[in-house]
């Protein structure tokens, strides 16, 4: 099948799932229903494909909301974050002490696979990283793309049961209602960070970069808005097809080896979630809910997706993602070279 129409059934299959989960009024009908059908779709062996570039534009708008959502009164809050930023670095060691172990010695992979497939960084970030130290790309890949498939299936209902969220919180006014000229800017603070911010090397530049520059337009009064509620959901639909289409061409071997490790892991890390969120709510450094999001280990676009809906406050649970992504980006591969055992 060529890549064209391989790519019209992923977005037909994708459409069919979203349209079926806002008919029976699940929640978060345009992230779970291409995500659940497109994974199923997978599993039975058709042969999706990602949009490519598409997905990658799609994240931008993930970037802007979250740099518009940083003015002024969030950045006078930073020093109250403080405390429990600091709590990031902890929270990465344990989970290495307990996953890496866990991923050698009862999954069987090597060091190399089983270093990268517990650190929880980006998806991207800890494939590429792993592969250029020598472990096997599929696996982590396989792995990662199980974790935020957890995070993301799981994280609402702990949400909602757990915390009395109601997932219905308004994800951003309609784009009749925006004045223009603020859309324009978001647009040009899309396209100007992402590109740029792959012309310099940044890790994440399709998030950061949008980030980077809408926040500076926020902080200068040139914005005062998200992108609108339409660009949002035409980003969560995105994510949910990235999702599913990850494990496009999984075997039977995979299925018992990288994705139940990945689903044992993840059961795990939402203890270890637990554990810390715990910690933060009882010291009174958060609300339960930013407390729960800020540290649930899913990908930047995901939880934004999630902290939006939930109503949270999403410069607080954002400055904790990026600081746990930056923290495992810049020390994973240091503490490799120190760490690893010779006879990897």
């Amino acid at each position: 099948m060529s890549v064209g129409r391989a790519r019209a059934e992923t977005v037909l299959i994708a459409s069919i799932g979203a349209a079926l989960f806002w008919v029976i009024g699940a929640p978060l009908p345009f992230l779970f229903g291409p995500m659940g059908a497109c994974l199923l779709a997978a599993l039975a062996r058709r042969p999706l494909k990602g949009l490519g570039e598409l997905s990658v534009a799609a994240r931008t708008i993930l970037g802007v909301a979250v740099g518009a959502s940083i003015t002024p009164e969030v950045v006078s809050q930073l020093p109250q974050m403080a405390a429990s930023v600091a709590l990031i670095p902890l929270y990465i060691g344990l989970i290495a002490v307990i996953g890496v172990p866990f991923f050698h010695k009862i999954c069987g992979f090597d060091w190399v696979t089983a270093w990268y497939a517990a650190m929880p960084g980006g998806l991207q970030d800890m494939v590429i990283f792993g592969q250029e130290a020598g472990g096997d790309g599929r696996a982590l890949s396989l792995i990662h793309a199980t974790r935020v498939l957890i995070v993301v299936t799981i994280g609402p209902a702990i949400l909602v049961f757990g915390f009395g969220a109601s997932l219905d919180a308004p994800i951003g006014e309609p784009a009749s209602t925006l004045p223009l000229l603020e859309m324009a800017l978001m647009v040009v603070a899309a396209l100007v960070g992402w590109k740029g911010g792959e012309k310099i090397g940044l890790f994440g530049a399709s998030i950061l970069g949008p980030m980077i520059v809408s926040a500076i337009f926020s902080l200068t009064g040139l914005i005062h808005h998200r992108p609108p509620a339409e660009a949002i959901l035409v980003a969560q639909y995105m994510i949910g097809i990235g999702i599913g289409v990850g494990y496009v061409g999984v075997t039977m071997a995979e299925l018992r080896k990288n994705v139940l490790s990945g689903v044992a892991f993840a059961f795990i890390l939402a203890i270890l979630a637990g554990g810390i969120t715990w910690v933060v709510i009882t010291l009174k450094l958060a609300n339960p809910i930013e407390g729960f999001l800020a540290f649930a280990p899913g990908g930047q676009a995901e939880m934004t997706v999630l902290s939006i809906v939930a109503g949270a406050d999403l410069g607080f649970v954002i400055v904790h993602h990026l600081t746990r992504v930056f923290v495992v980006i810049l020390c994973a591969p240091l503490a490799a070279r120190w760490l690893m055992p010779r006879d990897k």
